[in-house]
């Protein structure tokens, strides 16, 4: 894989199928809504342990606190990251980005 000037500064990685994409050849698509969702944890019950849960119940998830969260774009995995606070909300930091596969 070879490198080709981007459309800023530096260079951006060649594909082997042809030469590299800047933001520009992807501006048709920059206001097609996707859907992210950050999940925390996963948990499995029954209908009948759904239909008891109320304010205050704690669910436990699968995953041990500070153990990285995934982050999904319409389904697919594409990073994972941490749960971070910015000002009053909750926000995410990715720290990893999952490599699509071909």
């Amino acid at each position: 894989m070879g490198l080709v000037p981007g459309a800023g500064a530096g260079l951006m990685p060649a594909d082997d199928d042809g030469p590299a994409k800047d933001a520009a050849d992807l501006e048709a698509v920059f206001d097609v809504p996707v859907h992210v969702s950050a999940v925390l944890g996963r948990s499995r019950m029954d209908v009948g342990e759904l239909l008891k849960l109320g304010p205050g119940t704690v669910l436990e998830l699968d995953r041990k606190v500070g153990e990285a969260i995934d982050i999904y774009v319409n389904d697919r995995l594409v990073a994972r990251g941490e749960v971070v606070l910015v000002e009053d909300k909750l926000g995410v930091t990715m720290t990893e980005i999952i490599k699509a596969e071909r």
